[in-house]
């Protein structure tokens, strides 16, 4: 069996020369499936994105032929078949739940009629709540909850790019949004709505003066959606921005802060 190593390095020269060979490809999307391998990883306390793990993946659907698939009584044409082994994973999926082949879900994983997509990794014991989408590449941590129709979005291309990120711990409220690499931190709490790009600004409103993030949200922050005024020829506008209103407190048990802080700051979830 190729070594990890050496597997690297030929799915780089392959990508490069813009040819496929099979073996090496399926080999890459095997370690995906079964969470060997992930498109980004933290390393020193920061994350590393594993470019040649996403080429893998691009290298793949060039493998692939779109063809008639099943699944119980329900009929797909696609190029990527579905994951099917989630009894001996520990997953429990709910009907109309569904994760492709090359995504991974962890033990204690529970998957409600959503959607997983290829290269996506999903911690232990994290819900993905109902009609959430985790896109291609996004990496959720342990513990995290997706709340009903959350929108994680996929970051496949450039290879280099940071996918998506959400940290151990996390509670993202319904009909969130997020796009474009933004990393969320670890034990932070988005209320519902809140919607985040690389360019949405996330400000800190909790001292005298305003701090302002942009493409990440702090570990442990509390989170709402909100606007300011710009000025444009035309007049002025609101353009959406996240406040950050308070901080989650590590002094108290995951689980009963996490009630604490809904209650306490009014939180829509």
């Amino acid at each position: 069996m190729i070594s990890p190593v050496d597997l690297a390095a030929r799915i780089e020269e392959l990508y490069e020369a813009g040819e496929v060979d099979a073996a090496p490809v399926e080999e890459a999307m095997r370690l995906l499936d079964t969470g060997e391998v992930r498109v980004a990883e933290k390393r020193d306390g920061a994350w590393v994105v594993n470019e040649w793990a996403k080429k893998a993946i691009l290298l793949y659907f060039k493998l692939r032929k779109v063809e008639p698939m099943d699944s119980g009584a329900i009929h797909y044409l696609d190029k990527i078949p579905l994951k099917s082994d989630f009894a001996e994973r520990g997953v429990r999926v709910v009907p109309g739940g569904v994760a492709r082949y090359g995504a991974f879900l962890s033990r204690g994983v529970v998957l409600m009629p959503g959607f997983v997509n290829v290269g996506a990794w999903v911690g232990p014991r994290t819900m993905v709540d109902t009609w959430a989408t985790v896109g291609s590449c996004a990496q959720i941590g342990a513990d995290v909850h997706l709340a009903g129709g959350v929108g994680i979005g996929g970051v496949l291309e450039p290879p280099q790019a940071q996918p998506v990120i959400v940290e151990d711990g996390a509670f993202i409220g319904s009909r969130c949004i997020i796009t474009e690499g933004v990393r969320i931190g670890e034990g932070a709490i988005l209320a519902a709505n809140v919607s985040l790009t690389a360019s949405v600004p996330v400000i800190d409103v909790t001292g005298a003066t305003p701090v302002e993030h942009r493409g990440e949200v702090p570990a442990r922050a509390v989170i709402v959606p909100g606007t300011r005024p710009k000025e444009f020829p035309a007049g002025t506008y609101q353009l959406d921005c996240a406040l950050i209103i308070g901080w989650r407190q590590e002094s108290h048990d995951l689980r009963l802060s996490l009630n604490d802080v809904l209650r306490e700051f009014e939180i829509a979830v």
